[in-house]
C-alpha cells in the first residue's frame, strides 16, 4: 500500500473515530471543534487548526464567538469557515434565547451562563449588556448598553432606569467582558453594580446579579457577595 493511501485511511478512520466519540459523549472541547471543521474542510487534517484556535482565542466559547474577521486572520481558516463557525454561534445563542424566554431567567443556571458566554465570549473590547426582566424573572430585553475599549466600558445608571421603566421591567442582570483573560471584578465594576442597584431600588426594581465572563469563566457579583 502507498503512504498516501496510508494517510488516507488514517484520515477517514480517524474523522470515523470522532464520530463515534461525539455519539458516545467523550468528546473534548479541542475535539469537538476538530469534528465541526472537518465538515468545512473535508480534505486536510484540521487537528492542528483545532488545536492552534483554542490556545489563540482561549476555548471552545471564545473560538465559537469570535468575529470573522479576527477568525479569518489565523492561518488555515478562510472566509466560509468563519462563517460556518459564525452559524453555529447564532444557532446557540438563538436556542438559549429561546430558553430564556421559556421561563425564569434563574431557573437554569446553567442555560444563563451559557448564554452569556455565547454573549460576551471572544470581544477585544469591552461591552454592557443588560437583562431586563419581568415580575416572573422572565426576559424582555437584551440590550448592548455599551461598547468601550479593551479595558474600560462606560454604563449609565439613568439610562438602564429609564430603560427599565419603560419596559415595566421588574429587575434586571447585568452583564459585561473582560477581554483579558480570568480577570474578575474591578473595584470599579463593583462601585458600579452598587451605583445601579440603589438608585433602581428607589422603584422597586431589583438588580439580580452582576456577570463577568472573562477567559471563559462567568464570575457572579451576587455568588461573591460584592454587592447589596
Amino acid at each position: 500500500m502507498k503512504t498516501d493511501d496510508k494517510d488516507l485511511n488514517f484520515h477517514v478512520g480517524h474523522r470515523e473515530r470522532l464520530r463515534q466519540k461525539f455519539l458516545d459523549g467523550k468528546l473534548a472541547d479541542y475535539e469537538l471543534l476538530e469534528l465541526l471543521l472537518s465538515f468545512v474542510i473535508p480534505r486536510r487534517d484540521v487537528r492542528p487548526l483545532a488545536r492552534g484556535l483554542m490556545q489563540k482565542f482561549g476555548g471552545l466559547y471564545p473560538v465559537l464567538t469570535a468575529p470573522i474577521g479576527k477568525l479569518t486572520e489565523y492561518p488555515g481558516v478562510g472566509r466560509n469557515t468563519a462563517i460556518f463557525l459564525g452559524a453555529i454561534h447564532q444557532i446557540m445563542s438563538a436556542g438559549y434565547r429561546a430558553e430564556l424566554d421559556g421561563g425564569p431567567v434563574f431557573h437554569n443556571d446553567k442555560i444563563l451562563i451559557n448564554y452569556c458566554l455565547l454573549q460576551m465570549s471572544g470581544k477585544d473590547k469591552e461591552e454592557i449588556r443588560i437583562l431586563y426582566l419581568d415580575e416572573n424573572r422572565r426576559l424582555l430585553a437584551d440590550d448592548l448598553h455599551s461598547i468601550g475599549t479593551v479595558d474600560w466600558a462606560a454604563a449609565y445608571p439613568r439610562e438602564i432606569l429609564k430603560r427599565a421603566l419603560e419596559l415595566n421591567a421588574k429587575s434586571i442582570v447585568m452583564v459585561h467582558n473582560h477581554p483579558t483573560p480570568n480577570t474578575t471584578f474591578s473595584t470599579d465594576d463593583i462601585k458600579l453594580t452598587q451605583q445601579v442597584a440603589d438608585l433602581l431600588t428607589t422603584v422597586d426594581i431589583d438588580v439580580l446579579d452582576h456577570y463577568v465572563v472573562s477567559g471563559g469563566i462567568v464570575y457572579s457579583a451576587r455568588n461573591m457577595f460584592l454587592f447589596k
